[in-house]
């Protein structure tokens, strides 16, 4: 199985900067995409940064110009750079990859337990 373990978010006021880590463990044998989503209060779970093996990227619309997703595939790790911070991007940020691990042997979703980032005025 895959373990992510979430660190980096707190509190930070408006306009700050925050990055987050994520970092995959256990009977891993490879990572496809890894990315991180947001959850909000009364929100659908949302994508904020995905990043492919091969370094391709994709942001949402909200977050381009602000937020920077980056990986080191020898740590299994992927990190968010969160610039700019706005009060409306306070959220729980969960981590999530899609890996091959034994036992299955099979590329499956697996999720962080949420670090929470607030943003104050």
């Amino acid at each position: 199985q895959v373990q992510l373990v979430e660190s980096g978010g707190g509190l930070v006021q408006d306009g700050g900067s925050l990055r987050l880590s994520c970092a995959a463990s256990g009977s891993i044998l490879s990572i496809n995409d890894m990315g991180w989503y947001r959850q909000a209060p009364g929100n659908e779970r949302e994508m904020v940064a995905s990043i492919t093996r091969g370094g391709s990227t994709k942001y949402a619309d909200s977050v381009k110009g602000r937020f920077t997703i980056s990986r080191d595939s020898a740590k299994n790790t992927v990190y968010l750079q969160m610039n700019s911070l706005k009060r409306g991007d306070t959220a729980v940020y969960y981590c999530n990859a899609n890996a091959i691990a034994k036992p299955t042997y099979f590329a499956s979703d697996y999720w962080g337990q949420g670090t929470q980032v607030t943003v104050s005025s």
